[in-house]
């Protein structure tokens, strides 16, 4: 028992190295499924804007892993927006995504809440994701620390 402690703890460092870098901020992007999937592969939501039952994907398409900088907008509502743009990975996953999965929804999660809803209404093949509201100066400040910030120079 105590060597498949001592194993255990030794593994730890490994693991921790090949995981990758620690990540500040979460981004979640979960497509809308068939409600009849079942438990397995999807999760019941209530749609923050409609107020209805739907079902999400539960393997998010797009995570934080692919983010690669943002762009940040004052929101009229007080709170802010901004434009993510994804790397080659990402960039694929949202024009299979828009293919697939036109005139359905994708739902967006940053640091673990729901923060919008975006209709596919046609084929996004340029990597972007525009977010128009709703991010904290606490969230933006995260973001900072994990993907580059873009933008006019001041």
């Amino acid at each position: 028992m105590k060597r498949a402690v001592a194993i255990a703890l030794l593994a730890l460092p490994a693991f921790s190295f090949v995981a990758g870098r620690e990540t500040h901020c979460t981004f979640r992007l979960h497509a809308e499924a068939n409600a009849r999937d079942g438990a397995v592969f999807s999760i019941p939501i209530r749609s923050q804007f409609s107020g209805k039952p739907v079902a999400i994907e539960k393997m998010a398409a797009i995570s934080e892993r692919d983010v690669i900088a943002f762009q940040v907008y004052q929101a009229a509502d007080g709170t802010y927006g901004a434009l993510f743009q994804l790397d080659e990975h990402g960039r694929l996953m949202l024009d299979a995504l828009s293919v697939e999965h036109r005139g359905a929804f994708l739902f967006l999660f940053v640091n673990g809440r729901p923060l919008t809803e975006l209709q596919i209404d046609r084929r996004v093949s340029d990597g972007k994701i525009y977010v128009p509201s709703g991010l904290t100066l606490n969230d933006i400040a995260l973001m900072k620390k994990d993907w580059r910030l873009v933008g006019p120079k001041k």
